[in-house]
């Protein structure tokens, strides 16, 4: 078998960010200067030169816009910009967990408010809790216990979180989800 070119595979990748002077394939595009002045609707060529004349880029800011509005700015501080309004950006966003409170249909009371503390306390932070009530041998012949304990965990519970996923036999278990209000 002939051995293939190395290149042969290799595709080539597309520019990442914005188009910037000739990739810009808009016969006319609206300016924006440098310092954030409006130039108004030129011709695609007379932008990129103007932009040169100053020894920065004209990068395209709306595409999708008629005509596409393109600003003069140096490429470098627009992608550090773009870059830290990014990470500003993920800074802010809370990542919501799912924490699993493990129970059994004969939890004694003691166990089961603990339990019930720190679910709120979950709820509190912004997670939501996934509650299991897990069966074993002949228990599942007393399901109802499993139910009963479930509505009360509802009850319980209505005032800092409301049911995303309502009680439901999963095998040999019985699970609930409750998100933050």
């Amino acid at each position: 078998m002939p051995e293939l070119k190395k290149n042969y595979f290799q595709r080539r990748s597309k520019p990442k960010g914005p188009r910037s002077n000739n990739r810009i394939n808009s016969p006319e595009v609206q300016v924006i200067s440098s310092d954030g002045e409006n130039l108004g609707i030129i011709s695609t060529n007379k932008a990129i030169s103007m932009a040169k004349d100053e020894g920065l880029d004209l990068i395209e800011i709306a595409p999708n816009a008629n005509p596409p509005v393109c600003k003069i700015i140096d490429m470098g501080k627009y992608k550090y910009d773009a870059q830290k309004k990014a990470n500003k950006a993920k800074k802010k966003q809370k990542k919501i967990e799912l924490k699993e409170i493990k129970l059994r249909p004969v939890t004694e009371t003691h166990d089961y408010n603990f339990k019930l503390k720190n679910a709120l306390k979950f709820l509190s932070k912004g997670d939501k809790v996934k509650f299991t009530i897990r069966f074993k041998g002949r228990e599942m012949q007393h399901s109802n216990l499993g139910h009963e304990l479930m509505s009360k965990i509802k009850e319980d519970i209505i005032s800092h979180g409301k049911v995303e996923l309502n009680p439901k036999f999963d095998g040999k278990q019985i699970i609930m989800v409750i998100q933050p209000i």
